[in-house]
């Protein structure tokens, strides 16, 4: 058991409720980091990745050799969150963020944390419930961080059985590493099947 607890300034989402609402397609935000309210969004369109077309480039490998780059996985949970909720544009406000470290604390919310001679460079966060891993948030403070991220995640993942990651929405950079869109009833037969698994977690 991790031992972060919220800021008692803010308030939370209920545990129960957040996990249900991922186990049914649906997934909280806010307008932006100021905005206090939390709405809970159902696109008609998703984003997954399938784990078998995920890929990157032969220049990925070169760079993380060149840099000594190195990946850890919940270590620095608060760190990725942190730097997550403070890119220019971002809809992770106080609320969400402290719902993210108590589901942390419950084993639910997991970080990828991307090194480059020891320091800390980018990385993300998402929460794992059986064999669906929902990708939340990335962001890099160095060249690939966050492709490096995605693919020592996704090949845990793998290796261990899962069958969905789902990234809500695609963005062009998502599409260059294998992101495909889906429509929403799809996404919940895929999501469906992904949460009867009885998959070993892939972060212990």
């Amino acid at each position: 058991m991790k031992d972060l607890k919220a800021n008692n300034i803010h308030s939370f989402i209920d545990l129960e409720v957040v996990l249900n609402a991922y186990m049914n397609g649906i997934f909280p935000m806010a307008e932006s980091r100021y905005d206090e309210k939390v709405v809970w969004i159902e696109p008609k369109l998703r984003g997954i990745i399938p784990l078998n077309l995920f890929h990157t480039s032969k220049s990925l490998d070169r760079h993380i050799k060149k840099n000594n780059s190195t990946v850890r996985f919940d270590e620095n949970f608060d760190l990725i969150l942190n730097g997550c909720a403070r890119r220019d544009e971002t809809w992770i406000n106080p609320v969400l963020r402290n719902t993210y470290r108590l589901l942390y604390a419950k084993g639910y919310a997991h970080s990828i944390e991307v090194f480059e001679y020891d320091k800390l460079v980018g990385g993300l966060f998402g929460i794992s419930i059986n064999g669906a891993f929902f990708g939340e948030s990335m962001y890099s403070d160095s060249t690939n961080a966050s492709k490096i991220a995605m693919k020592f995640l996704i090949q845990r993942l793998r290796n261990n059985g899962y069958s969905l990651f789902d990234t809500q929405f695609i963005s062009d950079h998502l599409v260059t590493l294998g992101a495909v869109e889906i429509t929403q009833s799809e996404y919940l037969s895929i999501l469906k099947e992904a949460l009867e698994q009885n998959v070993t977690n892939a972060f212990n």
